[in-house]
């Protein structure tokens, strides 16, 4: 199996907690209720997913190099771990009065999409949503203005999950080429690139109509609202429009996570962590 994941890259599942037996402010991120949104719509959607690429992964451990299996049950661990403090943190969502239940409705409508068929189907699904992760992953870390104005403990979760999404970036993707091997190199990009497609139109239908409903229940509506929204994804900060020719790197042929390397990025994440949470150490925690 070709692969471009660094030979020397260790995926390190790291146990932490944030936001317990503390309140949030209802729009946590600088006060703004379109960017918060934009990270609730997320987050909420987490929990599912995640249990979904644990289980399309899982599927195909069968067979796999000593390499590939060490990397997919540290790649379980990490996720167990993000589903676990998202919950906790879809919890603030809720204790803010917002309803979830839409988009609880479209995560699994979307999910149901490969019941019933091969798993492979849901192996190709995760491996393009992998993918979407690394690169909002990379983005949000790389550029500080998305979290500028963030509350402390919110900024902290996400910074760790998108250390760990660039850290494990590889994982699904080996994984499919591990379970594609006896196909054609046609059929293999055949199929992930038309499951991109797809993916692509349900992540972001799904998001955006999570999105919409939350500032809903603000009562936040109408054409100004939408144009707000639109501009914080494509315009300032610009998420959407900076990862796109990323996510346009996936159709190439000989395409692999890695072959971006932003390691660098999982310690800058790290030294912020670490520069915001040890100063805070009593001199009896650190004797």
């Amino acid at each position: 199996m070709n692969t471009a994941t660094p030979k020397d890259l260790t995926i390190t599942p790291r146990d932490r907690r944030f936001a317990r037996g503390r309140v949030m402010q209802r729009w946590w991120l600088n006060n703004d209720p379109i960017a918060t949104a934009f990270y609730n719509a997320l987050s909420v959607t987490f929990p599912k997913g995640e249990g979904y690429f644990v289980d399309s992964v899982r599927e195909f451990r069968e067979g796999a190099s000593p390499k590939l299996a060490a990397e997919i049950q540290a790649f379980v661990k990490q996720e167990v771990m993000h589903t676990r403090e998202h919950v906790a943190f879809n919890r603030h969502v809720a204790e803010q009065g917002y309803d979830t239940k839409l988009l609880d409705r479209d995560v699994d409508k979307a999910l149901a999409l490969t019941n019933n068929r091969d798993p492979i189907a849901a192996l190709a699904v995760t491996t393009a949503l992998e993918h979407f992760t690394a690169m909002l992953a990379h983005e949000l870390i790389a550029n500080p203005k998305h979290l500028e104005g963030a509350d402390e403990q919110a900024r902290a979760l996400w910074l760790w999950h998108a250390a760990e999404e660039i850290e494990h970036k590889g994982v699904a993707y080996d994984t499919w080429q591990h379970a594609t091997q006896d196909w054609t190199r046609r059929k293999r990009w055949f199929v992930k690139s038309f499951v991109m497609i797809i993916t692509t139109w349900q992540f972001f239908v799904g998001r955006a109509r999570g999105m919409l409903g939350l500032l809903r229940q603000d009562g936040l509506t109408g054409p100004r609202v939408w144009a707000r929204l639109g501009w914080y994804a494509f315009g300032n900060p610009g998420m959407a429009r900076k990862v796109a020719r990323v996510w346009l790197s996936y159709f190439l042929p000989g395409f692999h996570p890695w072959k971006h390397d932003d390691r660098a990025l999982i310690r800058l994440a790290e030294s912020d962590y670490e520069a915001a949470v040890l100063p805070k150490l009593t001199p009896a925690a650190t004797a």
